[in-house]
Parts: structure tokens; sequence; C-alpha cells
């Protein structure tokens, strides 16, 4: 596992269920192509999982 993930959001949760437009704002994305880095950890990786459609993630 890497150390942190750089999460951007490429696909708008508009058309999404709320509980992935949930998910998408608690990772702290607000607007497309935004970047933000977090922890690599159990948790974020099952966020991620839950709206991989709506993201895009590197390792760093």
């Amino acid at each position: 596992m890497a150390d942190k993930l750089r999460i951007t959001l490429v696909k708008s949760p508009i058309g999404a269920i709320p509980k992935q437009r949930a998910t998408v704002a608690a990772l702290g994305l607000k607007k497309l192509h935004k970047t933000v880095e977090m922890p690599d950890n159990d948790a974020i990786r099952g966020m991620i999982w839950h709206v991989r459609h709506l993201v895009k993630v590197e390792e760093i």
C-alpha cells in the first residue's frame, strides 16, 4: 500500500444516489477536477470503492 492517495473528482455526483453524494463530500471533493490527498487506509479505500465510477485515484 502507498503512504497517501491522490483522489480527483472526474464525474459529477449530481445523478448519483444520495449515499454516493455524501461519500464524495466526506472525501472533501466539492468541485469537478479538484484533488485531495488522503491517507491510504482501509476506511478511505472503502469510500473510494463506493464511488469508484466518479473518481480517479493515484498512489503517491
